[in-house]
């Protein structure tokens, strides 16, 4: 067989592959299970119990869990916790 005979014959089996997989695909589409939405921004629970923290952190009294999630990620990115951080920041400048 000729070289551009055999790559045809050969790209036309591949191609009946991928149309095969795509049709299973497509039919099956039902039977896949996706997994509950756990992020805690979208989550109402995580909003009113109160931090894990609380009883060991004296700044964590009083806050939520997504609360002291927005806390943790502040200080990671040193962000200013009060107003009079905030106001030294703006003088600074």
């Amino acid at each position: 067989m000729k070289k551009s005979t055999m790559n045809t014959v050969i790209g036309s089996a591949l191609a009946a592959a991928a149309g095969v997989f795509v049709y299973r695909a497509y039919q099956e589409k039902g039977s896949v299970e996706v997994a509950k939405d756990v992020d805690m921004r979208n989550s109402l629970e995580v909003d009113q119990r109160e931090s894990v923290e609380a009883d060991v952190d004296p700044a964590e009294k009083g806050l939520t869990q997504l609360d002291s999630a927005y806390r943790d990620e502040w200080q990671a990115n040193a962000f200013p916790q009060t107003h009079r951080e905030m106001k030294e920041l703006e003088e600074d400048k």
